[in-house]
């Protein structure tokens, strides 16, 4: 008992363990947490099979040989019928694609101005609109679904392509927002004025200081947006018009059955969303051992 609490005592105190009785004591620990389950991992264990094992239900599917919910034989069917015959699904998809960039690039740069404005400045109304600005994370999607659409009718705005742009960017700006001032809450100002008593306009600041040091929460911002807006179903119904996305399309096809081909294309976006991820990460590694 005493190698554990000296254990801890130089944990805390932020050293490694100096003496062999507190070395022997660390293995035993080490060794005791490795033999035993505890509560938290087999949670762990269970979210991560709760989340994964449908991934993995549509890839096997993916190959299926038939449309039912057996497996009958592997075969590159539905592949062929995605490449080939699947026209709009594709449009859908690109619908999709136009929004979430469009959408994104819009949410991150005016959440990115908005994070460094109410962080570094001070005007009227600055706690009003920092607080209102995380309004519609917390609004059901319907309510703002409906309070969108009412306000797109009243200015006599299409329904279509446009509409569907600015209600994303809309509900995608506090995310952007929130991932930015993050990030801005822990840059030194002293930076900053420092720029300035070297003779660095603000916008040459803004681009060459703030930028560079704010990218990361940036990137979060930029791909939490277009995530929100790829999966997005609520919103989009209530103000598309006649504009198919993915979530619209694949709801239209369920009315009509499922069909596999949708497993082939979940599973192309499932590889393109992990390059993504592998390139974006290493890409931040090395920006961030840059700077």
């Amino acid at each position: 008992m005493e190698f554990l609490i000296s254990w801890i005592i130089d944990k805390l105190r932020g050293g490694h363990p100096k003496s062999e009785n507190a070395r022997h004591a660390k293995r035993s620990w080490k060794k005791r947490g490795q033999k035993t389950l505890s509560s938290s991992k087999a949670i762990l264990c269970l979210t991560l099979a709760f989340l994964y094992i449908p991934l993995f239900v549509i890839i096997v599917f993916s190959f299926n040989k038939s449309e039912g919910a057996h497996m009958s034989g592997v075969s590159f069917r539905w592949y062929e019928e995605l490449f080939l015959s699947s026209g709009d699904l594709w449009m859908s998809l690109l619908y999709s694609g136009i929004v979430a960039l469009a959408s994104a690039i819009i949410a991150t740069v005016l959440g990115t101005l908005a994070a460094i404005g109410i962080s570094w400045y001070k005007f009227i109304g600055r706690s009003y609109i920092k607080s209102i600005s995380f309004l519609p994370m917390v609004l059901p999607e319907v309510i703002m679904g409906v309070s969108l659409l009412i306000f797109l009718s009243g200015i006599h705005m299409n329904l279509g392509l446009g509409t569907i742009i600015i209600a994303h960017a809309t509900f995608c700006l506090p995310f952007a927002y929130l991932m930015v001032s993050s990030r801005v809450d822990e840059f030194d100002y002293s930076i900053i004025e420092a720029s300035h008593d070297l003779g660095a306009t603000e916008t040459q600041t803004l681009f060459k200081v703030i930028i560079p040091a704010i990218l990361p929460g940036i990137s979060s911002g930029f791909m939490m947006s277009i995530t929100l807006s790829i999966e997005d179903f609520v919103i989009t119904s209530l103000v598309n018009g006649n504009v198919e996305t993915l979530p619209i399309y694949v709801y239209n096809m369920i009315r009509h059955g499922v069909s596999p081909v949708i497993n082939s294309l979940s599973f192309i976006l499932i590889l393109g969303i992990c390059m993504i991820a592998i390139l974006l990460r290493k890409g931040l590694k090395s920006f961030a051992a840059a700077h």
